[in-house]
């Protein structure tokens, strides 16, 4: 049964969908260590809760391996990566529906052995201008 691919990337897109189309703010509760890219200032007790609202984060990538945007800290633009076996919890702000997720330590595990560096990261693609007459 291992071979059967995690649908969890599938419910938090559904999940982020869901609370996008009713006018939801999409807030996901992702646990911290090594291999997540988040302003470490903001971390509390190895979590973080990040804003997935279209109007806070910006080119939005949502993977089945990782979570990526960039979004503002205090002001500064700040890029994030979160694998998504990080992912602890999405769900709607304004109510609370939504979906926690249990943390496996051995998907955490198996992230560590291979370096941030070497992960198969979304690349992000560079904004371009073209003249249009």
């Amino acid at each position: 049964m291992s071979d059967i691919p995690s649908n969890k990337p599938y419910l938090i897109r559904a999940l982020h969908q869901w609370c996008t189309d009713f006018g939801f703010t999409p807030f996901m509760a992702v646990f911290v260590d090594s291999s997540v890219e988040v302003p470490m200032e903001f971390v509390k007790k190895n979590e973080i809760v990040l804003n997935l609202s279209l109007e806070a984060c910006h080119q939005l990538n949502l993977d089945n391996d990782w979570i990526s945007f960039q979004a503002r800290f205090g002001g500064v633009p700040r890029k994030i990566m979160v694998p998504v076996s990080h992912v602890l919890a999405i769900y709607a702000r304004e109510n609370g529906q939504g979906m926690s997720f249990p943390f496996d330590a051995s998907q955490a595990d198996k992230l560590k052995d291979v370096s941030p560096e070497n992960a198969e990261k979304p690349k992000a693609s560079r904004p371009s201008l073209t003249i249009v007459k």
